[in-house]
């Protein structure tokens, strides 16, 4: 399954600007497809490499050259620790819905 580059940026809650230059600048670890048009189409482990990237840019406050060196150097942990917090939001909006139905 491939990903426009809106409904990335969709999913990420990011500007479709942020997500290109996203791509541009970590090329060696996010490759998405072009179609015929020239439009990206994004992976499933593009779209969490992304994902990752946008952890460490906002949440870490790393700098692009930053991100990139975490990612190369210790990948896992950063993994694991978007994970975790994609699941705690998840817990969180659901909790909400629970308490909004009360």
């Amino acid at each position: 399954m491939l990903y426009t580059i809106g409904e990335v940026a969709q999913a990420l809650g990011e500007n479709v600007s942020a997500v290109r230059y996203w791509s541009n600048h970590f090329e060696k670890f996010i490759k998405p497809q072009r179609n015929a048009k020239g439009n990206r189409l994004y992976h499933p482990d593009d779209v969490e490499t992304l994902r990752q990237v946008q952890f460490l840019l906002k949440n870490q406050g790393l700098t692009l050259d930053g991100a990139a060196q975490r990612l190369t150097e210790d990948r896992r942990s950063v993994d694991r620790r978007v994970k975790a917090l994609t699941m705690l939001k998840e817990i969180r909006k659901e909790l909400a819905d629970v308490r909004k139905a009360l």
